[in-house]
């Protein structure tokens, strides 16, 4: 579904820059049009209108791969074509599907025998996942409390208040209720501690972030398996774990082999990851596996047979693409575990030369970990003059998109600007960006402080904070209405 609005009702026509060559007449907005044009002026009219996008490589707010190798671009154009969800048709499409369930199981230390397979599938991406994973948790947890006698009509979920808003899609779509724990200053992940007193009977599992989108850190996965443990032994329970690895699944265990956040925790039953970020594909793949097979009950599998054998399925959209499967295989035989640390390691060392840059200029507060997902977020030393919302603006005349936004509660009152470092970002643009981020400060610096000015009040005098919640809205406003076109919601 899209829901959509006009940004100009009276802009109610396309005017092609070539209509002496192609076409003589405009053509409506938002109406199919009654005649047909030149394959030609179709493609140069749209063409045309995306060249005011911005561009994907300077892209930083995005975790989303935007670069693959040609090769892989050229398999993805020869099954452009290909319908996933025709197994009859696409055979071997779905044996590619079910080796990188198994690669990536095995890379999250799940317990499989020899010969074994994993439990896992491809979804359009880690909200897909979350959602598959977190029915069946709530069937799981509804099952059990059926068996004793007991109510289930109340599901709640534990995560952090900086958790993803596909679990608060999942909350809502699916009737659980979402308990959050509230993040506070200098400390943007979930308290293990303060989860596991949030836990009751009617939680059916705790959402373990690895890889806030906030900051990039890794939450203590560890620590919130052994405090649960302990909790499970003492009430009867048997609360468990999901961990949404969506941007650090691919990064985990290349980069940190030893620190155990996935299968070698007895209490994490099922993980996400998103291919399309650290999996290092385009956008819409996405996985989800399980520990074992009990880990899923089985009345949410459909079951298909085709070729005289039994091919399960669980998800909830019905067609999609196979190229980002194939792109996910291709990745994966490519690199290899070797091309993944490599590129892992690279993206930190450029981490590491950004977050370097910004120290230098001494204007800003790094707020995200050495550790975790490559990305540097951070925030003004002084914003009495100017915000973050003023230097991400003025950053975009350089070509460069870079978010700055609020934390969650309880930490609403600092903002953040973030820089995500992908496997397209090198050296040398991580040095242009810190010398634009100079230019941009400087240019500040000369300019009269006119948000503060048109917001004074008086002679009311504010607090810190209040004048920096009212300059972060004061920002958004300004930001929402430069928006063009269409602002549309997927």
């Amino acid at each position: 579904m899209v829901l959509s609005k006009t940004a100009s009702e009276s802009d109610v026509s396309i005017h092609s820059t070539f209509a002496s060559r192609y076409v003589r007449n405009s053509l409506p907005r938002f109406e199919m049009p009654e005649n047909s044009i030149p394959k030609e002026a179709a493609y140069q009219i749209i063409n045309d209108e995306l060249m005011l996008d911005g561009n994907p490589r300077l892209n930083l707010a995005s975790f989303v791969t935007t670069w693959m190798e040609p090769e892989c671009d050229k398999l993805m154009m020869e099954s452009i074509n290909k319908n996933y969800v025709d197994m009859d048709e696409y055979p071997v499409t779905t044996e590619l599907q079910n080796r990188c369930v198994n690669m990536i199981a095995r890379l999250f230390n799940a317990p499989l025998g020899d010969g074994e397979a994993a439990v896992g599938v491809g979804t359009v991406g880690s909200s897909e996942a979350i959602m598959l994973a977190g029915l069946a948790f709530k069937r799981q947890w509804q099952n059990k409390r059926k068996a004793q006698g007991l109510p289930y009509d109340k599901p709640n979920i534990v995560t952090g208040a900086n958790v993803q808003v596909c679990w608060e899609k999942f909350a809502r779509y699916f009737e659980v209720e979402l308990k959050e724990v509230h993040l506070r200053e200098d400390y943007y992940v979930m308290d293990p501690e303060k989860a596991v007193e949030m836990v009751d009977e009617n939680t059916i599992c705790v959402a373990a972030i690895l890889g806030s989108t906030l900051t990039g850190e890794f939450e203590d996965v560890k620590l919130l398996n052994d405090l649960l443990v302990e909790k499970n032994k003492q009430t009867g329970w048997d609360t468990p774990i999901h961990v949404d690895a969506a941007s650090g699944g691919f990064i985990a265990p290349f980069l940190y082999p030893e620190l155990e956040w996935d299968f070698r925790l007895p209490l994490v039953k099922s993980i996400n990851v998103s291919g399309h970020k650290y999996g290092l594909v385009y956008a819409g793949i996405g996985w989800v596996v399980w520990r074992t097979k009990t880990d899923l009950p089985d009345e949410l599998i459909f079951h298909i047979n085709y070729l005289g054998a039994d091919q399960p399925t669980f998800t909830l959209n019905f067609s999609k693409g196979s190229s980002q499967v194939i792109a996910q295989y291709y990745q994966l035989i490519r690199l290899g575990f070797e091309g993944y640390r490599n590129v892992m390691d690279n993206c930190r060392e450029n981490m590491m030369v950004l977050r370097q840059g910004l120290e230098k200029t001494g204007r800003f507060k790094i707020v995200s970990k050495e550790n975790g997902v490559p990305l540097v977020a951070f925030s003004l030393k002084d914003s009495s003059r100017h915000n973050e919302f003023e230097v991400a603006e003025t950053l975009r005349r350089f070509g460069w998109i870079v978010p700055a936004y609020t934390m969650p509660a309880d930490a609403q009152h600092v903002t953040v600007l973030r820089v995500v470092i992908r496997e397209d970002f090198s050296r040398t643009l991580a040095e242009r960006l810190v010398a634009d981020f100079e230019k941009v400060l400087h240019e500040l610096d000369t300019l009269p402080a006119r948000v503060h000015a048109k917001m004074a009040n008086g002679n009311v005098k504010k607090t810190p904070e209040e004048m920096q919640r009212e300059v972060t809205s004061y920002w958004k406003k300004l930001l929402e209405t430069k928006k063009t076109s269409k602002n549309t919601i997927c």
